[in-house]
């Protein structure tokens, strides 16, 4: 729901003089959530919004499609001409000097850059200084509410027990000198997930021996590999509730096929397990000391964990990725590797926790489970703390 007075309060508090939203054809999924038109028709001409830190908000819209923001409040102009619409912008900024925008420096964080660089040209010959909206997106589109919070925790109870089926379901095949597909465990792990009332956005990857040394394998229905007793077998999934506004849990787990577990195996678990608990450690005393966290904080606590451990170079991915309706969702990510995520780490917002080691051709661990930190900064860790690999055909 959109809410003016707390944007503009956040406007205020990050220093903001105002936040010009825009889109065209549903480009700015950001904008469209923040200003309640995600799952609305898309419009085929581009609109602006203003929404100054303090005063009444001003819309921009095309003679085609005037109505289009007539949901929220504000004073509108139409426009026809391609100059009506640069006078437009300048007059919905008018009184403004720091704005900001779905705009990243460099492109460093492309999952907030949905503004165009021509209307970034456009904007800036106005005189005005474009800073980047991450972190007042994270607030009016990445946090959670009571009600997701619930929803993330029946989905976590659903991707949790699909590990008991999967294991199982290996143990069973394989005890007696047989076999099991990847994809015949990921199709038990989905009809787990419609049982418990689950939906996701990509079947779950299974992944046995080398497979697993590949972040984003994905199981070949075509050429289904066979997991036996001796392998190693890595599985990722997520999934969330069917009900409207669910978010996700998205979880990774490891096991050996056989009774005990080769050193090889655990020693390698256990540098990836540090590093987990590494990274939850720091979010944990950052929110209880009220320090600020930015998102690539928390990826250099677990890296520091591997490369001590001399595995750096191993490990080829960020730490973790914002969660909330999508599986990657569009908070602040623990990540120091692939961009340089200054967002922070906010109140209501949830996020992985997912370090691996990764030997290509041989196998790959990771270890992941997600944050949730509510109104109160309490830390919350969802998934269960993997303590070691499991030995999947154990008594």
């Amino acid at each position: 729901m959109f809410d003016l007075p707390a944007i503009q309060a956040a406007l205020r508090h990050f220093k903001f003089d105002g936040w010009l939203l825009g889109d065209f054809r549903g480009s700015n999924l950001l904008a469209r959530r923040v200003l309640d038109l995600d799952g609305k028709p898309i419009s085929s001409r581009r609109f602006f919004y203003a929404i100054p830190a303090t005063g009444t908000p001003k819309k921009l819209v095309h003679s085609i499609e005037t109505r289009v923001l007539d949901h929220l409040p504000g004073d509108k102009t139409i426009y026809l001409r391609w100059k009506e619409l640069e006078d437009g912008i300048a007059h919905l900024t008018s009184g403004m000097r720091r704005v900001a925008m779905e705009y990243s420096p460099r492109n460093w964080n492309p999952y907030i850059a949905r503004i165009d660089a021509g209307t970034i040209e456009v904007v800036r010959s106005l005189g005005l200084d474009i800073a980047s909206s991450g972190d007042l997106v994270q607030l009016f589109e990445a946090t959670w509410d009571a009600e997701q919070w619930k929803l993330h925790l029946e989905a976590e109870a659903g991707t949790t027990s699909a590990y008991d089926v999967a294991w199982n379901l290996i143990a069973d095949r394989t005890r007696n000198g047989g076999s099991v597909g990847e994809c015949e465990v990921q199709r038990a792990i989905l009809a787990h997930f419609e049982k418990h009332g689950l939906t996701t956005s990509h079947p779950p990857d299974v992944a046995v021996g080398p497979h697993s040394a590949d972040p984003h394998y994905e199981p070949n229905p075509q050429a289904d590999t066979p997991i036996r007793k001796g392998d190693f077998v890595l599985i990722d999934l997520w999934a969330k509730s069917k009900k409207p506004r669910g978010v996700y849990s998205d979880l990774t787990r490891v096991g050996f096929v056989g009774e005990e577990v080769p050193s090889e195996y655990e020693a390698i678990f256990q540098i990836v397990s540090r590093a987990r608990d590494a990274a939850i450690a720091l979010v944990r005393e950052a929110f209880a000391t009220k320090r600020p966290l930015q998102g690539w904080e928390v990826d250099q606590a677990a890296r520091r964990v591997i490369e001590d451990a001399g595995h750096g170079a191993e490990f080829f991915h960020r730490t973790g990725h914002s969660i909330g309706q999508e599986t990657h969702g569009n908070g602040a990510n623990m990540d120091d590797i692939e961009t340089h995520e200054e967002r922070l780490v906010l109140p209501r917002t949830c996020f992985s926790i997912e370090p691996g080691i990764y030997f290509t051709g041989k196998f790959g661990i990771r270890s992941e489970i997600n944050v949730f930190v509510d109104a109160n900064s309490q830390v919350h860790v969802t998934g269960g703390l993997q303590s070691k690999v499991v030995p999947i055909l154990a008594p």
